[in-house]
């Protein structure tokens, strides 16, 4: 890799700034929300594992060892820290699931994208038709909308499941970019990303832990559309810093930092250095609509709006602490 003209472009800082590519992250990351936390989060844990286990998805083999090391339920608690217990618990139920179904997918797909039709058109069936599943995690994902559906109203968990199958979607498209690889532009990596990242399924639970439905007219009202897509992708792409360097060693190709690097031709810590400049913009562009639309917005609104908030915030302070990203802290920030 070029790590001379690129280098003093992006312009990455000395050692003496950032000692490692985790400082680097922190020290120039724009992040203006403060942490939080659900007090319910240890139920939530508990929780994880007994559903898990109920439906045979820690019996199979790793799954138990990678939930250790993603810790679903305190991603559910730093996302999600003012929602009741039973919200939190569909939270952290929905991302242990993604965790799991998503590594499926990666295993699966890195060796045939055709391999993954049956696993994806199984999760298809379950939320489009209601159909019956054949396996765990077919099993499991019925048991997930059940819950949905008890909580949210059904123009709410309809919302969930087209969120839910667009996520399933994202996946075919990154398993045939993975097995066919090509120099991808960081904007098709971000809207490929933005499906996988699997986040705006959870902004119904939101809207269903309000206590009142939110209208149409806030709903999709363009200024609301637009922070529901910054959240998302300010979220994904934060996230995405933390474990350039984990995905970089196992060649994955869908990764904003790693997209960066490819495009511009520099090393890793310029490359995130570039994403952390696009982060900031869309978290500022996130603050500035807010600030326009929140006297418009009814209470319901306003817990919708926050719901999006929390993802920019927790998906930060999960991955800087989460074990599955941390080798972040022995790449050195300068190459």
């Amino acid at each position: 890799m070029s790590t001379t003209h690129e280098e003093a472009a992006v312009g990455v800082p000395d050692r003496q700034t950032a000692a490692s590519l985790k400082d680097l992250i922190d020290t120039h990351l724009h992040m203006p929300f403060p942490f939080r936390r659900n007090p319910h989060e240890r139920e939530a844990s508990n929780s994880v594992d007994a559903w898990l286990s109920t439906w045979g998805l820690t019996a199979e083999p790793g799954v138990a060892a990678m939930i250790v090391r993603t810790r679903p339920a305190q991603l559910a608690s730093f996302t999600s820290p003012t929602v009741d217990p039973g919200i939190l618990r569909i939270v952290a139920h929905q991302i242990a699931y993604q965790f799991v179904f998503d590594d499926r997918a990666e295993d699966i797909g890195r060796h045939s994208p055709a391999g993954l039709i049956p696993m994806l058109c199984e999760s298809v069936d379950v939320l489009r038709d209601g159909r019956a599943p054949s396996t765990p995690l077919g099993a499991a994902l019925t048991d997930l909308y059940r819950q949905v559906r008890e909580r949210c109203t059904p123009d709410q968990a309809a919302r969930w499941a087209w969120k839910s199958r667009e996520y399933v979607h994202g996946l075919l498209y990154e398993a045939v970019a993975q097995a066919h690889p090509v120099v991808l532009r960081t904007g098709d990596c971000a809207s490929i990303r933005s499906l996988t990242a699997g986040v705006e399924p959870f902004y119904p639970l939101y809207e269903a832990a309000a206590p009142e439905e939110l209208s149409p007219a806030e709903l999709h009202h363009p200024a609301v559309v637009r922070l529901s897509r910054l959240s998302a992708d300010a979220a994904v792409w934060t996230a995405d810093l933390f474990s350039a360097a984990k995905e970089q060693r196992a060649g994955e190709m869908i990764n904003l930092a790693l997209a960066h690097q490819r495009e511009h031709r520099c090393s890793l810590p310029a490359a995130v250095v570039l994403t952390i400049r696009q982060i900031n913009g869309a978290i500022r562009e996130f603050q500035r609509l807010h600030a326009q639309v929140e006297k418009e917005l009814s209470p319901a609104g306003l817990a919708y709006v926050a719901g999006m908030t929390g993802w920019i915030r927790g998906c930060y302070h999960w991955s800087r602490t989460v074990p599955r990203y941390a080798d972040v802290t022995s790449v050195p920030a300068v190459p």
